[in-house]
């Protein structure tokens, strides 16, 4: 689920180190509340300190680093406001999302969406965890492409980017990926057979989802969490 940040093709240690660390706190291979420094991740990378001071800079911007002066940079831990904005944000997009594609859908966009189920199918039978982000991911942009709002995936990608590591949680300890694949079929099915409201309940379900994820880590894993007055 690396979200890859470059100028044009010409790729730069910037976004070699970006890369390399976005998906290893995507992926929990760094925890929330991890520490790691400029200087060691230069030197794995063998660059100086300037292009990891910025690869720095650009994951504190997606809110997934903490930078503190004089002190130890961290993997930024969870913050309820912060989820519970970027919820209601994409909960407000990804319906009005749906309610267009019920309108709009057509065969070439039912056969985009039965492609990707399929391929879905295949992740939850193989119980690959990794391969089902990316698939999740091209659900939803092919949705907003039936819509003929391809705009709107900026926002959900950015909006479900910083509740990524909460649902890998959610992922790696609850056999979750069938329960996530019905809710997209159900989303597919009522999109293709133009009933949007049956789309926007679908799709609350589908967003519901995250509340046993997020009281289930709250108790096992509070360090997990910023506190209140952070």
């Amino acid at each position: 689920m690396a979200q890859t940040v470059s100028h044009g093709d010409r790729r730069t240690s910037v976004d070699d180190v970006f890369d390399d660390l976005h998906e290893q706190i995507l992926s929990l291979k760094l925890r929330p509340g991890d520490r790691i420094s400029e200087a060691d991740i230069a030197a794995k990378f063998g660059v100086s300190r300037q292009p990891v001071r910025d690869a720095f800079s650009r994951l504190a911007n997606l809110d997934l680093l903490l930078i503190r002066p004089q002190r130890a940079t961290e993997v930024r831990r969870f913050s309820m406001r912060q989820i519970e904005k970027a919820r209601f944000v994409r909960s407000a997009i990804e319906q009005e999302v749906l309610r267009r594609a019920a309108v709009l859908c057509d065969s070439e966009g039912e056969a985009r969406l039965n492609k990707v189920l399929s391929e879905q199918e295949k992740a939850v039978a193989e119980q690959d965890h990794e391969r089902f982000g990316p698939l999740d991911y091209q659900f939803h942009k092919i949705l907003c492409g039936i819509a003929n709002a391809d705009y709107a995936f900026d926002v959900i990608l950015e909006e479900k980017s910083k509740v990524d590591r909460l649902c890998m949680l959610g992922l790696e300890k609850e056999q979750r990926l069938p329960e996530l694949l019905d809710d997209h079929r159900a989303i597919a099915q009522a999109v293709v057979s133009h009933d949007p409201e049956a789309a926007v309940a679908a799709c609350l379900k589908h967003l519901s989802r995250l509340d046993v994820t997020i009281e289930r880590i709250t108790l096992t894993n509070a360090n997990y969490f910023e506190s209140p007055d952070s």
